[in-house]
């Protein structure tokens, strides 16, 4: 993982054009979708369904504007069907997705949560990222900073965090670098892009989540 926020050689990865906006981007900014054997739109998350791919960048508005704009039809060059769940189909895929990375990291070492341990990691330099959910309460979370040059998950709510450490409910996460850590930065970076997140959720210290 780069330093500054960014992540190392993915500058130069795969490139997909967005329906929605017609811009060109990084594949790990967009969601995939596939036309089902019934004709029915299916997100896919993981890049792997079978079929001709149609992008939309990982943006509400722009899922927004394919879904209602007949861009997936356009794209698939055939009548398809819609869900009117789409774009909540799409945010719960993403937020199992970061779940599941999370759970991977934690139980191969490279994640901790609760306050002692997280502002332990952070003191000593080795925390990479910082998540903190969403509803946790604005004080606790004020006494921890995002590691220097890391990065900032707060989109994700305690009960999220929870399924992710194998507890009930979650407030303060942190991630070492390396491992799963850039993908999981990844994912949560497409759900922060989907999800609306409320004020409290959107910033950390005075800095932007990233």
């Amino acid at each position: 993982m780069g330093r500054g926020g960014r992540t190392k050689d993915r500058e130069d990865g795969p490139e997909r054009k967005c329906i929605a906006t017609g811009e060109v981007q990084p594949k790990f900014g967009l969601i995939r979708f596939v036309t089902g054997p019934d004709g029915q739109v299916v997100p896919d998350i993981l890049g792997k369904l079978p079929g001709r791919g149609m992008w939309v960048a990982a943006d509400r508005k722009a899922l927004d504007k394919a879904a209602t704009k007949g861009l997936f039809a356009r794209a698939a060059k055939q009548p398809v069907k819609v869900p009117d769940d789409l774009l909540a189909q799409v945010e719960n895929q993403l937020v199992r997705r970061v779940v599941d990375l999370v759970s991977l990291a934690r139980k191969s070492g490279s994640a901790v949560t609760g306050y002692e341990k997280v502002k332990d990691w952070l003191a000593k330099d080795y925390a990479e990222v910082l998540i903190q959910a969403s509803d946790g309460s604005g004080r606790g979370k004020s006494k921890l900073s995002t590691p220097h040059f890391g990065h900032y998950i707060g989109w994700l709510t305690a009960n999220e965090l929870g399924l992710a450490f194998g507890r009930q409910t979650v407030i303060h996460g942190a991630l070492a670098s390396g491992g799963l850590t850039q993908r999981v930065v990844e994912e949560a970076q497409r759900l922060k892009g989907v999800r609306e997140i409320g004020v409290a959720g959107a910033t950390q210290k005075g800095k932007t989540a990233r």
